[in-house]
């Protein structure tokens, strides 16, 4: 195909597989969590669709790509694709820090008594604070929470002990960041031709991301002995949904990384053509910087 031609994608019926995965597993999930005894059958059948439709897509694009169907109208195509894939995920957790921050900043010292508005004076806001919760203590992290029982029923944990900051977070630290630097070494030995080095530096990079995995694990692990759950006030709810997202975006990303590395075994990528490696470059490294974000501002600061 020539530079000049505009691909059109023949028909495929891919799409409306995943629609159908999508729909299973989020009325399965929604009946599970209304205790609906078949609810998890439902969320295992559509997350089956789901990764049988992956297989599939993903499978005809690589075909393509191997058999010279793309030009580089169509790479543009993907780059702008991965580039908005990404800002979305840069948003969503962004809306996950702004909650920590709406939290931290503001919530928790108006519950205390600090002015929360221009009409109102400090003594007001004071005096309001002591009929919501009394003898309340605006700290961070929030450990005892005010009331012992939510709205729904849920009894809170209080009194658990926060993470060592120094301990497994900052070894995953040195991880996660060790790993952004063999994935570029990675890049260089690709754009090079260096194969054997290209395989030597992605085999880091995918066991410098199970170690990760591995450590946070571990790291929940102790948490939850210590007492800090989902159910641990507004810290321990923010701390699990930051953390585990990122979490499950370190294992997609393993799996990408994969998938890659069984690629380049079969030679698919050369030192001009290779966006899929790029592609997951770009997430690693996106991964690699919301991790510096959590560990600056959930467990240092």
């Amino acid at each position: 195909m020539s530079n000049q031609d505009y691909y059109v994608p023949h028909g495929t019926y891919w799409p409306i597989i995943g629609s159908i995965g999508v729909s299973t597993l989020f009325i399965g999930f929604a009946n599970q969590m209304h205790g609906v005894e078949w609810g998890g059958s439902v969320m295992g059948l559509g997350m089956a669709i789901i990764v049988f439709m992956l297989f599939g897509w993903l499978g005809t694009v690589v075909n393509e790509s191997v058999n010279g169907m793309y030009n580089r109208q169509v790479d543009k195509s993907f780059r702008w694709g991965m580039s908005w894939f990404i800002f979305s995920e840069v948003m969503f957790f962004a809306a996950f820090f702004g909650a920590l921050f709406y939290a931290r900043i503001l919530s928790v010292p108006w519950l205390g008594g600090a002015d929360n508005n221009m009409f109102s004076g400090a003594t007001e806001a004071l005096e309001t604070s002591k009929y919501i919760w009394e003898g309340f203590q605006a700290t961070w992290p929030l450990i005892n929470t005010p009331g012992a029982v939510a709205q729904s029923g849920v009894e809170f944990s209080s009194g658990f002990k926060l993470v060592d900051t120094w301990g497994l977070p900052a070894l995953n630290t040195g991880l996660l960041l060790t790993s952004g630097v063999t994935l570029t070494y990675a890049h260089h030995a690709l754009r090079k031709g260096h194969r054997n080095a290209l395989v030597f530096w992605m085999i880091a990079t995918i066991a410098l991301g199970v170690a990760f995995l591995g450590f946070q694990i571990a790291e929940y692990g102790h948490a939850y002995h210590d007492g800090l759950k989902l159910t641990s006030g507004i810290y321990g709810s923010t701390f699990y949904l930051l953390t585990g997202f990122h979490g499950f975006h370190v294992t997609i990303g393993v799996i990408m990384l994969t998938v890659i590395l069984y690629r380049i075994q079969k030679g698919h990528f050369d030192s001009d053509n290779h966006f899929a490696f790029e592609g997951v470059a770009w997430y690693w490294h996106f991964v690699d910087v919301v991790w510096l974000g959590l560990f600056i501002f959930v467990y240092w600061l």
